[in-house]
C-alpha cells in the first residue's frame, strides 16, 4: 500500500468498522479523494477511494476499494436521468472507473463522490439510526447539534441521495455532516483524521444525550412470566426448539441456525411494548435486507412447555407465511423480482432468546447481529421520542430493489452440501479428521467431537472459523454427554443433517486372552455409542422435519472372520446390523442409514498409533512401518486405503446422487474377497 491516502483510508475504516457502537457487519463505508496516476498518460490524475459493494469497514483491505476518477463521475450528472431511473446510475459508474477499478463500486459511491470534502464517513451507528428512526428527529438533530448536523429525510440510496448530501454540504459550510432519516449518518472532514473525529462526533453525542435524556424503562413495563429463564434452563428448552424451529424457518428453503439469548434480547422480550416494536419492524435498510421487515414472535410466557411452544409456533409460522405473502402481494409490481421465500429470518421466543436463519452460519450470524442493532435503535427511539421507522412501501422498494437482486445472482452457486450440518464422532485424528474436513470443503457445517476436547477444538481451528466448524468434547459411552453434544450442534448451527458414527477404539488379542473390560470397553465405544449417538441426533432429525443422513464407520471386519480379533470385530457387526435396523425404522422420516466398511486405515489413524497397529503387525509377522504395504498386497487393487478415502465415501453418501439409498454397507478396502458383501 504506497499510496497514503488509501492507507489512511484503510486504517481509518478498519478503526471505525472494529466497534460495533459504529456501525454494523459490512454496513456503511468510506471514502477519500487523492492524487493517482493514469495508467495510460502516466500524468496525475484525481481519484476517489471508496468502500466496495459488500465489504465490511472492520476488515477492509486496499483490494476491498473501488477506484474512480472523479472528473468522470461528477460528469454523471450531466447524464442524470432522474430519480425515477435513478438505479440506471450504477451501471454508469463502470464508465468512471480507474484502471481494473477494484471492487464493485456500491450504490453509495454517488454520495462520497459527490460530496466537496476530501474524505467521507457513511455509517449505520445504533444511536444515529435511533435519532433517524425518532418521530420527532428533525427537531431532536437540532436540539443536539445545532447547525452542526442537518437532518436529511428519508430517501433510498442511490444518485439522488449523493446529490442532496453535495447540496447540504454547499449550502451549510459550517456542518461536519448529516443524520439520514430512517437510515444512518454521514460525515466529512478535509483530513482523514477530521472525517473520522466528526463521524465519532455525531455518534457519541447522539449516545450520550440518550443516556442522559433517556426514559428509564423505553420498552415498557415487565410482563409478568417473559423475563429470562436461568441459564441452564433457558439453554435447555432451546435446544429443545431449535430443530423444530428450523424445521419451519426452512419451508422454502433449507437454512442455518444461529441461537442468542443476549441480555439486550431478552430485556426486550420482557417489556410490554415488545409485540408494538417487532410489528413496526427495523428500520435502516440493512437491517431489514438481512432480517425480513419483522420477526416472528412467540406471544407465549417463558414458563410455557416445549409441547405448548410448539403448537403456538406451528400457528404463528403459517400466519407470517401467509402476512408475509400478502405484504409482497400488496407492493410488488410487473418489474419486480419474484418472491425470495415466506419464512422467518428471525425468531424471537421470551424468556429464552433469539433465533436466525440464513444461507450459511455467517449469515444467519449477521442476521442476529442486526436485530440486536435493531433493538439497540428502539430502545434508543422509545427511550427520548417514538420509534418510527419508514414506510412498509419504502422497506419493500429496499427488500426487492432490483440492484440487490442482482447482487444476490452474483453470488457463487452454493457448495454440494451447503446448508448442511454435520456432527463427526471421534474427529479430532485418523478417519474422522478427514471426514470432518471434506464435509467442511464441500459446504458443509461441522461440530468435531471427540473425547480430547483440545484436539477436537485443534482440529476446528485447522478446518477455519466457527462460522464453518466447532470443537467439542464427547465421550460417547455416556448418555448425557451425547445429549449434550446433540444441543451444542443445533444450538451452533440450527440443527443436525448428518451423523457420523465413527468413535472407536480396539485391542487385537485371542479369545483366551481377551477379558471381559476388554469387550464391554470396545462395546461400549462402538456398539453402545453408535446407538446413544443415534438415538439423540433421530430425535433431532424427526423434529425438524428436513430427513437427513446417519452413517455408521464399520469395518470390513464386521463380515470378515480374522483370528484375535473378537471384541472389536463383534462390536462392528453390531454396528453393521444397526444400520439395518435403523434405515428400516427411519426411513418414514426421509432419514438415510448407511454404512461404510473400510480396511485397515494405518496412516493418520489415532487406533493404529495407540498400539493397535503394533499389534496387527505381530499378528501378521510384518515391521509395523509395513503394515499399509502389506494391507494393500493382499486386496484386489492393491492399493492402501486412507482417511480421505473413507471421507471421499461419506460425502458421496450425503449428495442427492444417492437420494434413493438406505441400508447400504459400502466397501473402501481396496478390494477384500473375504469381505465381499453376501
Amino acid at each position: 500500500m504506497t499510496n497514503p491516502t488509501v492507507a489512511a483510508l484503510v486504517a481509518r475504516a478498519n478503526r471505525l468498522g472494529a466497534d460495533p457502537k459504529n456501525t454494523n457487519y459490512a454496513g456503511g463505508n468510506t471514502s477519500a479523494k487523492g492524487v493517482g496516476t493514469d495508467p495510460v498518460t502516466g500524468e496525475p490524475v484525481n481519484l476517489l477511494w471508496v468502500k466496495g459493494s459488500g465489504g465490511d469497514l472492520g476488515t477492509l483491505t486496499e483490494e476491498g476499494l473501488a477506484v474512480l476518477r472523479i472528473d468522470r463521475l461528477r460528469a454523471l450528472v450531466d447524464v442524470y436521468p432522474g430519480v425515477d431511473r435513478e438505479d440506471e446510475m450504477v451501471a454508469a459508474f463502470d464508465y468512471a472507473l480507474h484502471g481494473r477499478g477494484g471492487a464493485v463500486p456500491s450504490i453509495d459511491t454517488a454520495m462520497h463522490g459527490l460530496v466537496d470534502a476530501d474524505h467521507v464517513d457513511h455509517l449505520h451507528p445504533d444511536a444515529g439510526i435511533a435519532l433517524a428512526t425518532a418521530a420527532d428527529g428533525p427537531e431532536l438533530t437540532r436540539k443536539i447539534f445545532g447547525d452542526r448536523v442537518v437532518w436529511v429525510p428519508w430517501r433510498r440510496p442511490g444518485f439522488q441521495l449523493g446529490l442532496d448530501i453535495a447540496d447540504i454540504r454547499r449550502r451549510n459550510p459550517q456542518a461536519i455532516g448529516t443524520v439520514l432519516g430512517g437510515h444512518g449518518i454521514t460525515a466529512w472532514g478535509a483530513t482523514s483524521d477530521e472525517a473520522e473525529a466528526n463521524s465519532l462526533e455525531i455518534i457519541d453525542a447522539a449516545e450520550q444525550y440518550i443516556r442522559n435524556h433517556g426514559r428509564a424503562h423505553p420498552f415498557g413495563t415487565s410482563v409478568p412470566g417473559y423475563g429470562a429463564l436461568p441459564v441452564t434452563d433457558r439453554r435447555a428448552k432451546a435446544a429443545a426448539l431449535a430443530p423444530y424451529l428450523r424445521g419451519l424457518a426452512s419451508t422454502d428453503e433449507p437454512k442455518v441456525g444461529h441461537f442468542t439469548d443476549a441480555e439486550a434480547i431478552l430485556e426486550f422480550l420482557e417489556g410490554s411494548e415488545h409485540p408494538r416494536l417487532t410489528a413496526l419492524g427495523t428500520s435502516c435498510p440493512d437491517h431489514f435486507l438481512r432480517t425480513k421487515i419483522r420477526p416472528m414472535v412467540l406471544d407465549l410466557p417463558a414458563t410455557a412447555t416445549v409441547a405448548e411452544c410448539r403448537e403456538r409456533l406451528a400457528v404463528l409460522h403459517a400466519r407470517y407465511r401467509d402476512e408475509y405473502r400478502s405484504y409482497y402481494e400488496r407492493h410488488a409490481t410487473p418489474d419486480s423480482p419474484a418472491m425470495r421465500g415466506a419464512d422467518p429470518a428471525i425468531v424471537l421466543v421470551p424468556g429464552v432468546g433469539m433465533f436466525s436463519y440464513g444461507r450459511d452460519k455467517q449469515t444467519a450470524r449477521v442476521a442476529s447481529e442486526f436485530y440486536l442493532n435493531a433493538v439497540n435503535v428502539m430502545r434508543g427511539a422509545e427511550a427520548i421520542s417514538r420509534y418510527q421507522p419508514i414506510d412498509e412501501s419504502e422497506k419493500f422498494r429496499i427488500e426487492y430493489w432490483s440492484l440487490e437482486e442482482a447482487k444476490l445472482q452474483r453470488m457463487p452457486a452454493p457448495k454440494p452440501l451447503a446448508t448442511r450440518v454435520a456432527l463427526v464422532t471421534g474427529a479430532a485424528s485418523g478417519i474422522g479428521k478427514a471426514i470432518a474436513h471434506r464435509l467442511v470443503a464441500e459446504g458443509a457445517c461441522v461440530v468435531v467431537a471427540d473425547l480430547d476436547a483440545a484436539h477436537a477444538r485443534a482440529v476446528a481451528a485447522e478446518i477455519g472459523s466457527t462460522d464453518v466448524a466447532i470443537g467439542i468434547a464427547a465421550d460417547v459411552t455416556d448418555e448425557a454427554a451425547v445429549r449434550a453434544a446433540i444441543d451444542t450442534c443445533v444450538l451452533a448451527f440450527g440443527g443436525v443433517d448428518i451423523v457420523v458414527n465413527n468413535a472407536g477404539l480396539s485391542l487385537s488379542k485371542p479369545l483366551l486372552e481377551t477379558t471381559v473390560a476388554d469387550w464391554d470397553l470396545q462395546h461400549d465405544v462402538m456398539a453402545r455409542g453408535s446407538f446413544l449417538v443415534s438415538q439423540a441426533a433421530a430425535a433431532a432429525l424427526i423434529d425438524q422435519g428436513m430427513g437427513g443422513d446417519i452413517l455408521y464407520i464399520s469395518s470390513k471386519n464386521s463380515v470378515f472372520a480374522g483370528a484375535n480379533n473378537i471384541a472389536y470385530s463383534a462390536s462392528k457387526a453390531d454396528q453393521a446390523h444397526q444400520v439395518r435396523l435403523l434405515a428400516a425404522e427411519l426411513g418414514e422420516h426421509g432419514i438415510k442409514v448407511n454404512g461404510i466398511n473400510p480396511d485397515g486405515v494405518v496412516r493418520g489413524s489415532g487406533i493404529f498409533a495407540g498400539g493397535w497397529g503394533a499389534q496387527r503387525a505381530a499378528v501378521y509377522g510384518v515391521a509395523e512401518d509395513d503394515l499399509g504395504t502389506f494391507y494393500a498386497q493382499r486386496t484386489l487393487l492393491k492399493r492402501e486405503v486412507l482417511p480421505e478415502h473413507v471421507a471421499a465415501a461419506v460425502f458421496a453418501l450425503c449428495t442427492s446422487d444417492f437420494s434413493h439409498t438406505t441400508g447400504l454397507h459400502v466397501p473402501v478396502d481396496a478390494g477384500v474377497a473375504a469381505a465381499f458383501l453376501r
